[in-house]
């Protein structure tokens, strides 16, 4: 079992690859320590422990924001967060676990196929971890490298693609400890080359001056939610906001506002939504348009609600609405409760406050809000975690919005967050903006390169102007997921056949 617990601290370890540690080079490290107890595995069955081992150890780190979220929520107790978090990685770590199952079944008897075929199967799980149950791809080992200029690889081959070659590298290291130095140089030689290839498809300047103007108002969860702290945060959002501009566009984080903005109830409730459009569209200039988080209810008599939508709004003057988009991939637990009249009946309850659970929209969609921004994606939260689901194929965005609140998520969430939209950018070839109320605002460049951003914890707002598209899309936003999941299955074949040359 020593060797168990072995993987479970590599894996551990290597949690600290990822922000806010950001010490990437322990992530390929820690690939070759499970490389190494992988070929040592004295059968399948302990193949698949190893890798399960590894998973939870890094799951159960690296997901340890979770917890916290529990803490804002006092119908449940905190120590119930961690209790989260352990059951998730135990799960999660299936994943990790058929990665190394698939390595040792295959390249059990040669070094060289056992990398390869490791990192096929890294790079295909990976995906089914971001798709199966409704998908929770948070972290992919691609993420460490988010730091570094590595990431515009995924320009070429995706997230999931990366991944895989960052288990090659872990496995290069491997066999370069065990004087099998020709993989090394091969794996080097072909990164570089991936490197080299999207370097000159974003222009140097944007092609218009398209000026934004990022709030981030320092609003914390325990107090987003608290009676009476409505006009204190609508303070805040119009201190930073600031004086009405000419053709600015004012980007405000998730659920901003957290009274409703359309209410299809007749009379007061419809009234007081329409107000606090206006109460919000009263910062605007005549050209100015807003990008704020807010939720849509409604209700089937008139009377009881029976529906809710978490939303971003574009808002002209006078609080006109020009476009809704409704987040479709919502946070079971967070946005909704499922096997509500059982978990309600023993207790338990969303976190986010609310009886009604939220209702997902339709999928990735562009607004055009006009010149000279043009086609806004956008994107709600932690949907931008997943790889090859955040563009409307038809309705190709110039830049996409990622408005969050990362409040929940104490120190070690936003970082991660921040660092997988950055990955979305390079891999789609368009910038992508954020706002959150505590931070990590940002405005990053269709490389995934950080240009401007806030602190964690920190009160304030970001002038920018929006960096360009890709001149045509990279490889990846063409061709989507099919192109790692293909490269993965190509490793595994050459793992095979690389193994069954050398017996």
């Amino acid at each position: 079992m020593k060797f168990v617990l072995y993987a479970f601290l590599a894996g551990a370890a290597s949690a600290f690859a990822f922000e806010p540690m950001a010490l990437w080079p322990l992530l390929p490290v820690a690939f070759a320590v499970l490389c190494e107890l992988i070929c040592r595995a004295k059968s399948l069955g302990r193949g698949l422990l190893l890798g399960w081992a590894f998973g939870l150890g890094q799951f159960v780190v690296g997901l340890n924001w979770i917890a916290t979220a529990f803490t804002f929520q006092a119908a449940m107790p905190a120590w119930l967060g961690w209790i989260a978090v352990v059951l998730l990685s135990i799960y999660l770590a299936i994943y990790p676990a058929m990665a190394a199952g698939i390595a040792w079944r295959f390249g059990r008897d040669n070094r060289v196929a056992l990398v390869l075929t490791l990192g096929g199967a890294w790079a295909i799980t990976e995906w089914l971890r971001g798709t199966m149950f409704t998908g929770f791809p948070w972290n992919p080992a691609a993420a460490s490298l988010a730091p570094t200029t590595l990431i515009s690889i995924t320009a070429m081959i995706g997230t999931y693609g990366l991944s895989g070659l960052v288990v090659l590298l872990g496995g290069a290291i491997w066999l370069e400890y065990r004087k099998q130095w020709l993989p090394l140089v091969l794996i080097v030689a072909a990164t570089g080359l991936l490197w080299l290839l999207p370097a000159d498809v974003v222009p140097a300047d944007p092609l218009t001056v398209r000026n934004v103007r990022i709030v981030q108002p320092n609003i914390g969860q325990e107090d987003k939610w608290r009676p009476g702290f409505d006009q204190e945060a609508a303070r805040r959002l119009a201190l930073l906001s600031g004086r009405p501009g000419d053709d600015r566009l004012l980007l405000w984080p998730e659920a901003a506002i957290t009274d409703p903005l359309q209410d299809n109830r007749p009379g007061d409730p419809q009234a007081f939504a329409a107000f606090q459009r206006a109460q919000a569209a009263s910062l605007l200039g005549p050209n100015d348009k807003l990008l704020t988080g807010g939720i849509a209810v409604w209700s089937r008599d008139g009377q009881h609600l029976n529906g809710a939508a978490n939303s971003i709004y574009a808002l002209a003057p006078g609080g006109r609405i020009v476009g809704r988009y409704d987040k479709a991939h919502l946070v079971p637990y967070g946005e909704y409760l499922p096997m509500r009249p059982l978990l309600s009946a023993i207790g338990l309850s969303r976190l986010a406050p609310g009886d009604v659970d939220f209702t997902s929209g339709s999928g990735p969609r562009s607004i055009d809000l006009g010149e000279p921004w043009g086609r806004v994606g956008l994107q709600l939260c932690y949907e931008i975690i997943f790889s090859g689901h955040v563009v409307d194929e038809r309705n190709r965005p110039s830049f996409i919005f990622n408005p969050s609140n990362d409040a929940w998520f104490g120190r070690w969430g936003p970082p991660q967050h921040l660092a997988q939209a950055r990955l979305r950018a390079a891999e789609e070839g368009v910038p992508v903006i954020r706002s959150t109320p505590t931070g990590i605002s940002a405005v990053i460049d269709a490389r995934g390169n950080l240009v401007k951003s806030l602190p964690w914890r920190t009160s304030g707002a970001i002038d920018a102007v929006i960096p360009a598209a890709s001149l045509a899309p990279p490889p990846f936003a063409r061709f989507g997921n099919a192109i790692p999941i293909l490269l993965g299955f190509l490793l595994i074949i050459g793992g095979i056949a690389v193994g069954r040359r050398r017996r």
